[in-house]
């Protein structure tokens, strides 16, 4: 492998890059986000994350958990509820996954400005 210790990104077969696809999307860094606040069970986690699907969050969740960033615990509760907490490596992603957030909501009207302007150039109508 290109990178075996000296991992870059910008060789095609590094593992590294892995990291990219998961973290660049949108409902990963969304549950990073939320599990930042705290510790959360599915069906709240769900709800606070509106548009995704269950099925999506689940398959989201497992992904996260395999990676290491986040804990699956079931309660012994009637009913089972299932609690998914950040680890310490998830905590660490998910401060970027913040920094992110917020930019994107700070940012936000200057790239919906600059994409109008665009459209406008190129006789594209919204």
């Amino acid at each position: 492998m290109d990178c075996a210790f000296n991992y870059n990104v910008y060789s095609q077969h590094c593992p590294a890059r892995l990291f990219f696809e998961k973290i660049a999307d949108k409902w990963v860094l969304l549950i990073l986000n939320v599990l930042e606040e705290q510790p959360i069970h599915f069906n709240l986690l769900k709800k606070k994350i509106e548009g995704i699907s269950p099925k999506v969050l689940s398959q989201k969740l497992k992904i996260l958990e395999r990676d290491g960033f986040i804990i699956r615990q079931v309660q012994g509760t009637a009913p089972i509820r299932v609690e998914y907490r950040l680890t310490d490596l998830g905590r660490d992603v998910s401060k970027t996954a913040l920094q992110l957030k917020g930019w994107a909501e700070t940012h936000i009207e200057a790239v919906l400005k600059a994409q109008k302007n665009y459209d406008s150039t190129q006789g594209i109508s919204a």
